[in-house]
């Protein structure tokens, strides 16, 4: 309340955050600790932000564990892709970038959101 007084804040970085309805569970606008953060509840987000932390850990060491035992095993093994981006080479200045490739707002049509991981 207020912040535009007390941080001078824009209405557009006020507003950057907001939540918005029918968005992939997956925005970082959903983040529960943000959330709690916003609403001054600092205990809760703190500790939902460390539970939030080690999902991520157990994530990326359960993807870590697939690609050893696959190139154990000389099985291919498919890394982790976004869902609605791929990387591509820049044709002008040669270097990778996150180009969309669709899906999203299709996804966001029909509210159907099977595709996405739970991180939250």
């Amino acid at each position: 309340k207020y912040a535009e007084n007390m941080y001078y804040f824009s209405e557009l970085a006020l507003t950057l955050n907001a939540p918005e309805s029918g968005t992939a569970p997956t925005d970082s606008r959903r983040r529960p600790d943000q959330r709690l953060m916003e609403n001054g509840r600092w205990d809760e987000a703190n500790a939902e932000k460390q539970r939030l932390e080690e999902k991520q850990r157990i994530s990326r060491k359960r993807r870590e564990a697939e690609a050893a035992r696959a190139t154990e095993d000389g099985t291919p093994y498919d890394p982790y892709k976004p869902l609605w981006f791929e990387r591509k080479k820049d044709p002008i200045t040669q270097e990778l970038a996150h180009v969309y490739k669709g899906g999203y707002w299709e996804s966001k049509e029909k509210q159907d959101w099977t595709l996405c991981p739970d991180i939250f």
